[in-house]
C-alpha cells in the first residue's frame, strides 16, 4: 500500500531538519576544537607579540610581529592567559579573583641566558608586557660608564658598524652610529647610540648588583630604552624576577612600516618589510 504523500513530506522535513542540526553541531564542534588548540598553543608553545616601541632598534623595529616561545624558560603564572582581566574588560565589572594566583614559582624551569631577547611582565604592575635583552644574571655587577657596558668589571667589547637612520625620543629623524657589542659568553648583537658617550644619565650609572633570582634587562637602543637602569620607584623596570618571564623571542613572522596598520592589506606590497619576514631574533 502506498504511503500517503503527507507522511512522506513530514519524514523528509524531519530528515532535513536533523541534517541541518547535525551540520550546525559539527560546525560548533570544529570551532570549539580549533579554539582549544589555539589556546593550548598560545599557553604552552608560542605566543604572538608585536613591537610598539623602538627600545630594541636596530634588532627589532616598530611594526615587527614575532613569535615568543613559552617553553624556553618553563612556566609560571604569567604564562597563562589573564582571564580575570579579560572578563573585567568585556563586562565592565570589577576584576574578579585571578586564578593564576593559585600557581607559584616556576615549573620545568630553564634559566634565561645572557643575550636572550625576552618578553616579561613589568615588576611595577605584573601586567604590562615588555621586551628587552638579558644583560645581567643573578649576582652580576652591571654598570654603564661613558656609554660603555661593564659586566663584572669587564668592559664589553664593541666594534663600530655603519650608521643608521632612526628617530630620536622627540620623533625627529637622525643618523646615528651602531656598534657590534659582544657580551660575556660570546653573544654579539648590534646597538645604537643616540646621545654620544656622555649623553645622559643612562650613559653613566652606578654599579647595579643583580639580586638572586632576578635579571638585569636593557634595550639595544641604549639611549632610548626604559629598562633596568631605572628602578621601579622612578617609573622604570628595575630588576626582573624570573617568575615574571613570559618567554624568549624566536622569529619575526611579519613586519610592516610603523605608520601602516596591520589590517591595511592593500598597502602591504609597498609597506611590508619583506626582507625581515621569518628572520630569527638574535
Amino acid at each position: 500500500m502506498t504511503e500517503p504523500v503527507s507522511l512522506k513530506g513530514k519524514e523528509a522535513e524531519r530528515r532535513r531538519k536533523a541534517s541541518q542540526e547535525g551540520g550546525l553541531g559539527e560546525t560548533v564542534k570544529v570551532v570549539v576544537q580549533a579554539l582549544l588548540i589555539a589556546l593550548v598553543v598560545r599557553t604552552f608553545l608560542f605566543q604572538p607579540f608585536n613591537i610598539p616601541s623602538g627600545s630594541l632598534i636596530p634588532t627589532l623595529l616598530i611594526g615587527d610581529y614575532l613569535f615568543v616561545s613559552k617553553y624556553s624558560y618553563g612556566y609560571s603564572k604569567y604564562s597563562f592567559p589573564d582571564l580575570s582581566g579579560t572578563i573585567s574588560d568585556l563586562l565592565h565589572v570589577p576584576r574578579p579573583p585571578d586564578y593564576r594566583d593559585l600557581v607559584s614559582g616556576r615549573f620545568l624551569a630553564t634559566s634565561p641566558k645572557r643575550g636572550d631577547i625576552a618578553v616579561f611582565k613589568t615588576p611595577s604592575d605584573n601586567t604590562t608586557d615588555f621586551i628587552k635583552r638579558v644583560i645581567g644574571l643573578p649576582g652580576d655587577r652591571i654598570q654603564v660608564t661613558h656609554a660603555r657596558l661593564i659586566i663584572n668589571g669587564q668592559v664589553a667589547p664593541r666594534e663600530p658598524t655603519q650608521k643608521v637612520t632612526t628617530r630620536d625620543r622627540f620623533g625627529n629623524e637622525v643618523e646615528v652610529p651602531t656598534y657590534n657589542e659582544t657580551l660575556p659568553g660570546g653573544v654579539t648583537h648590534r646597538i645604537i647610540q643616540l646621545d654620544g658617550d656622555d649623553g645622559g644619565l643612562a650613559s653613566n650609572t652606578d654599579v647595579y648588583v643583580v639580586p638572586p633570582g632576578e635579571y638585569f634587562m636593557m634595550g639595544d637602543n641604549r639611549d632610548n630604552s626604559l629598562d633596568s637602569r631605572v628602578p621601579v620607584e622612578q617609573g622604570g623596570v628595575g630588576y626582573v624576577p624570573f617568575e615574571n618571564f613570559v618567554g624568549r623571542a624566536e622569529i619575526i613572522f611579519f613586519s610592516i612600516r610603523e605608520d601602516t596598520p596591520f589590517w591595511a592589506f592593500w598597502r602591504w606590497p609597498t609597506d611590508v618589510r619583506w626582507s625581515r619576514l621569518f628572520s630569527l631574533v638574535r
